[in-house]
């Protein structure tokens, strides 16, 4: 599928989950990558969906969910933490560009997600601005480790959850749209070994954890 028009937040994530099934299978069909393509978006963008995720240099969206050019609206951050530009930026996609769905994208080997680990056990925060982030993901590894999660793949499926509430908490408009049922939020965890995008939190949309591949 090249393109679609008004999807909703089920059809946006089939599609994107299509994609991802086509990229871990080593099959991508590398859709509206072409001057054509480029052509037809020149004078504006209709995303269909907005994602959120960590700047890891193997996390790149289009190429892990095998889309192109003006297919989705692209937000990043080391440990996709958030501030007001962020939100700001998500809240831009969903209210002014109309995205019906919302992807949090973390991923196992988060350098952000271990710094942080690193700071509960040994209390010595990186310098910098790089402190700022690990101190936006501390909340989530201490909450994981009050729950009893102290292994890496539970305290980052913590963190992915903790971020699509936290979007949900501090955003009004995309709290509103999940509430009438014209967006969704998904929590995705990415597995760099194999490729493939696992569902860890879902809101506004019946989808089952760890069915996305």
């Amino acid at each position: 599928m090249a393109e679609i028009t008004s999807p909703t937040p089920e059809e946006a994530f089939e599609v994107l989950l299509a994609g991802n099934r086509r990229f871990v299978a080593g099959a991508p069909e590398h859709p509206n990558q072409d001057a054509t393509r480029r052509t037809e978006i020149a004078p504006g963008q209709r995303p269909f969906a907005v994602l959120f995720g960590c700047s890891d240099s193997r996390l790149a969206a289009e190429i892990i969910f095998d889309r192109g050019l003006g297919d989705l609206f692209v937000v990043r951050t080391a440990g996709h933490v958030m501030g007001a530009e962020v939100l700001g930026s998500i809240e831009y996609g969903v209210d002014v560009l109309d995205c019906p769905l919302v992807l949090v994208l973390g991923h196992d080997s988060c350098g952000a997600v271990g710094a942080a680990c690193a700071a509960v056990e040994d209390g010595m925060a990186p310098a910098g601005y790089i402190r700022d982030v690990v101190e936006r993901v501390t909340p989530s590894v201490l909450a994981a480790r009050a729950a009893g999660r102290v292994q890496a793949d539970e305290i980052l499926a913590e963190h992915i959850r903790h971020t699509v509430d936290l979007l949900l908490d501090r955003s009004r408009v995309l709290a509103e749209r999940v509430d009438a049922g014209r967006a969704a939020v998904v929590g995705l965890c990415y597995r760099l070994a194999d490729g493939s995008a696992q569902v860890v939190a879902a809101r506004g949309l019946d989808v089952t954890a760890g069915s996305a591949s």
